[in-house]
């Protein structure tokens, strides 16, 4: 049978205390429902409808690039009333989960273990087992261990509160069934809402199983309600990330100091110092070593390359044997090649540094392109920028640019060229000679400091 998956993201979310929908706010590098939709998505659903209402053409545009079909509801009239909104669309030989834009760490796996404990006809619902079940309905089970009822935390009675384990809101059943059963469920309750979870007493009425499916990680359950509970859930995310990096090879110094947010390839042997974060697209090659304090985002690094402490990478090509920082800043479109440096407190952007070239002290290298074993000397700066538009600096193999030096774009230095310290260059640089471009340096013979004015 096919499966349809329905995502209920239409909440506010009031206690985020943000301008943003609930199911907007950041988590590991994706949206709370984007993490839920991709979840979804490696079931192989047949279709993936996102119930929206708050803030709806926000939260849609900034998925426009997730496979899901809309739906509105208008009002929010309660969770039973929001699946009702998407069942119109879905028919009744599906079968149905439903699951909860902020509900975000539920991993495929336990929603196989959902949906295959639905497959028989049954209707299957997420439990948990959790520390504090405080707030939380309670799950009733009968002697052979089926759930028999959902009791609220208001209605339970004292040894009923003693109970540990709780409902997620999560559920499986075939489409045909939930349709039957949401026709009848009525909002006489003090929110005046359509509750999904009456739907499990109409089903043991009906004489049919209720599968509770136990998570075998309550994190993965963790609603999200509140900035405390979406860092909460960031801590818990970032411990189950590093433990599948290292069990893949990764080494991490101290996988409660690491931040993925977005995708990480890495050969072998690679090394992650603390308090590293990576963002977006991060790949890198065999003997990797990553220093402390080192943002790295959308970049693809060499192998036996070595990025030290305190530095930021973002959108670059780094290649082989590279060493960078400390303290550098790689910024968009730049292109390291093999066993070039890149030293402390420089700035390279949108830029090629060819093989073996090095920026070893302070300098900013803008709109340039730098030949093989070329020296860039300490407080060198391209100006590439003329207050309208960015100029290029064409730097020749072997180059040797002296410190202090200021290359106004455009303007290329040739291959060999030697340009004096302290020099402002203007126009091109030939290649095999020596440029000087600074004032002439004079002694006064004789000349007195002034004296101090009377008072």
């Amino acid at each position: 049978m096919p499966l349809s998956v329905v995502i209920l993201a239409a909440g506010q979310g009031k206690r985020m205390h943000s301008d943003l929908p609930k199911v907007l706010q950041p988590l590991g590098g994706m949206t709370l429902l984007e993490h839920v939709v991709q979840s979804a998505l490696a079931l192989d659903a047949h279709a993936v409808y996102v119930v929206y209402g708050h803030e709806g053409e926000q939260v849609m545009a900034a998925h426009d690039h997730l496979k899901v079909h809309w739906v509105l509801q208008e009002e929010q009239l309660g969770t039973g009333h929001a699946v009702m909104q998407a069942l119109p669309k879905i028919s009744d030989t599906d079968h149905l989960l439903v699951l909860y834009g902020d509900v975000p760490l539920v991993t495929p796996a336990t929603l196989k273990r959902l949906m295959d404990a639905a497959a028989k006809g049954d209707l299957a619902v997420l439990t948990a087992k959790v520390p504090d079940p405080k707030g939380y309905g309670r799950i009733l089970r009968d002697s052979a261990g089926r759930v028999t009822r959902i009791v609220e935390e208001k209605d339970a009675s004292a040894a009923q509160r003693w109970v540990d384990e709780i409902n997620t809101g999560l559920m499986a059943c075939s489409a045909d069934r939930m349709r039957r059963w949401l026709k009848n469920v009525d909002n006489r309750n003090a929110q005046k809402e359509y509750y999904l979870t009456d739907v499990i007493a109409m089903a043991v009425a009906d004489g049919v199983k209720v599968e509770g499916v136990l998570a075998e990680d309550h994190n993965e359950t963790r609603g999200i309600n509140d900035k405390q509970q979406l860092a909460q859930a960031e801590k818990a995310l970032r411990k189950r990330t590093a433990n599948e990096l290292m069990l893949s090879g990764l080494a991490l110094r101290d996988p409660r100091r690491f931040d993925l947010r977005g995708k990480l390839s890495f050969g072998r042997d690679c090394v992650i110092d603390v308090n590293c974060v990576m963002e977006g697209n991060v790949k890198l090659g065999n003997r990797v070593r990553i220093g402390p304090q080192v943002l790295i985002k959308d970049c693809e690094i060499g192998d036996d390359t070595e990025v030290l402490t305190q530095s930021v990478l973002d959108g670059a090509k780094i290649g082989a044997k590279v060493r960078i920082g400390p303290f550098a800043r790689i910024r968009p479109e730049t292109v390291l090649a093999d066993e070039a440096h890149i030293g402390n407190f420089v700035e390279v952007k949108k830029s090629r540094i060819g093989k073996g070239s090095k920026a070893n002290h302070l300098a900013y290298l803008g709109d340039a392109e730098v030949g093989e074993k070329a020296n860039i000397g300490a407080g060198v700066i391209t100006c590439n920028y003329d207050g309208t538009a960015k100029h290029k600096t064409v730097i020749g193999d072997g180059a040797f640019v002296g410190s202090d030096v200021t290359l106004v774009a455009p303007v290329t230095v040739g291959a060999g060229a030697y340009i004096a310290a302290g020099s402002t260059i203007t126009r091109n640089a030939p290649a095999g000679q020596l440029s000087i471009a600074r004032a002439r340096q004079e002694t006064k013979a004789g000349w007195q400091p002034p004296s101090a004015k009377k008072k």
